[in-house]
C-alpha cells in the first residue's frame, strides 16, 4: 500500500479513509437536524454507523503488523457499516429527514466507498 509521497503510516493516510471520515461528516450535521424523537433512535443509528467505518479502519490497519487476515476482517466490518448505513439513509429519506439530493449523493459516496473496501480487502489476498 502505497501512496504518492510515500508509505501509508496510518489509517488516515487512505483515500477510503479521508472520503468515509468526510461523508461521516456530513452524515453527523444533517442528522443534528432531525426531529428531537429520532436523536436516540434513526439518528444515532446513521451517526454510529457512518463513523463505524474510519473506526474499523482505524483498528484494523493498527493490527495489520501482525495480521493481515485481521485487518481483513476489520475491512469486512467496515464494508458492513457501510451497507448499515445506506439502510438507515434510505430510512431517513423515506421519513421526510433528507433531501433526494442528500440520498443520491450520500448513496453514491457510499457505494464508492464500498468499492474501495473491497479493493484494499481484495490487496491483502
Amino acid at each position: 500500500m502505497e501512496k504518492a509521497t510515500g508509505y501509508i503510516k496510518r489509517a488516515k493516510d487512505l483515500e477510503v479513509y479521508r472520503r468515509a471520515y468526510a461523508v461521516s461528516l456530513e452524515v453527523h450535521r444533517a442528522t443534528l437536524a432531525f426531529p428531537k424523537l429520532e436523536q436516540f433512535a434513526l439518528a444515532d443509528q446513521l451517526r454510529r454507523s457512518s463513523k463505524a467505518i474510519c473506526a474499523n479502519l482505524a483498528e484494523g490497519f493498527a493490527k495489520q503488523s501482525h495480521s493481515k487476515p485481521e485487518f481483513a476482517r476489520f475491512i469486512s466490518m467496515a464494508m458492513g457499516s457501510c451497507s448499515e448505513v445506506e439502510t438507515w439513509i434510505s430510512y431517513a429519506f423515506d421519513l421526510g429527514y433528507i433531501t433526494q439530493r442528500q440520498l443520491d449523493e450520500w448513496l453514491q459516496s457510499y457505494a464508492q466507498i464500498y468499492g474501495m473496501l473491497v479493493n484494499l480487502r481484495e490487496k491483502l489476498r
